[in-house]
């Protein structure tokens, strides 16, 4: 692997980012593609949303630069329909930005890119060991990817928050493919995500001067989600899972409560748990760096899984995204965080 090479596109998608968001800002700040506030959002002030209109072509343009130079991951024309598909849900999550499209409408586009991408994904090994006929499985991943691209964008409600979860998740892919050999594919395009990531954080971290947006949200969780899959189909799906845990886990249970209690589950609402504790008092930061810590202990925990301790590793995460859960539903008003 030519590793300085590598570098070089990594610094060039984080200045890209960090960069290029700049005579963004002031574009949409020219033509107030605000984000208000309201009843269910959690700031205080309009905020230029459409960050994701940088990030995601500058990730999608180095991850086509790395297939053509041939650096391990997908194949040149995986890579294409995989950035075409992004570049996809990227157009249709700008115009929800900017109209505010239906659910009803968006999910039937979001089952096809889902269902198209799954198709792309290695056949061998089966990522649930053959428990499930092939068909089954791949309505499964359809499910889970449809799921982690809306989760993704639910989760991304305060500041700094998808900035670091894209962070924790792509260093963790990272260190993987760094530790063993066979998952050294994972480097090249995990670090381009990780790089993007940092150029963004600079802008969204708390008091945020800009949004990802749905534009950036959507197809961020989808490209991120193509990586943890390809994690789980080398037999690595313990350490798949836990990477996004924290994600999974509030996005997860907060849908199932909601849709116990008969709400309608696709509208905007206040009730994540990282949302519970701003709203009980803690700041952005707070939250945000909490997020970070619990996202690096369990990139920790996701490498202790891939070198052989996957029960292990998947019980201590059980007990770290508890307490996580547990310490946000506990924050009460208090000066200063």
């Amino acid at each position: 692997m030519d590793w300085f090479t590598l570098a070089l596109i990594g610094v060039s998608v984080l200045a890209g980012v960090a960069l290029g968001i700049s005579p963004l800002l002031w574009c949409l700040r020219r033509y107030s593609i605000l984000d208000h506030p309201n009843e269910r959002s959690s700031h205080d002030r309009p905020t230029p949303k459409g960050a994701g209109i940088v990030l995601i072509p500058t990730v999608v343009f180095a991850w086509i630069a790395l297939s053509w130079l041939k650096f391990p991951g997908p194949s040149l024309s995986d890579t294409l329909l995989i950035s075409m598909l992004a570049l996809v849900l990227a157009t249709l999550s700008w115009i929800d930005d900017l109209k505010g499209l239906p659910a009803m409408f968006r999910l039937p586009i979001h089952i096809m890119v889902a269902l198209l991408a799954t198709q792309l994904l290695p056949d061998s090994p089966a990522i649930f060991n053959g428990f499930l006929n092939p068909y089954f499985e791949e309505a499964l991943i359809v499910l889970i990817w449809v799921w982690f691209i809306n989760l993704f964008n639910f989760m991304d409600g305060i500041d700094g928050i998808s900035a670091v979860e894209t962070i924790t998740v792509s260093l963790g892919l990272v260190s993987m493919g760094l530790i063993l050999p066979e998952l050294a594919n994972m480097v090249p395009f995990s670090l381009v995500l990780l790089s993007a990531a940092v150029g963004f954080v600079f802008w969204n971290w708390s008091p945020a001067r800009i949004f990802l947006g749905d534009v950036g949200s959507a197809p961020l969780g989808f490209l991120l989600c193509w990586q943890l899959l390809l994690l789980a189909k080398s037999g690595q799906w313990g350490a798949a899972l836990i990477l996004p845990g924290y994600y999974l886990a509030d996005a997860t249970l907060t849908l199932i409560k909601r849709g116990a209690r008969g709400e309608k589950v696709w509208l905007p609402h206040r009730e994540h748990f990282y949302q519970r504790a701003s709203i009980g008092g803690a700041s952005h930061q707070r939250v945000s760096f909490v997020v970070l810590i619990s996202g690096l202990i369990l990139a920790g925990l996701a490498i202790l899984s891939s070198v052989g301790y996957p029960v292990f590793s998947l019980a201590l995460t059980g007990v770290l995204i508890a307490g996580v859960l547990l310490y946000f539903s506990s924050r009460h008003p208090r000066a200063g965080l």
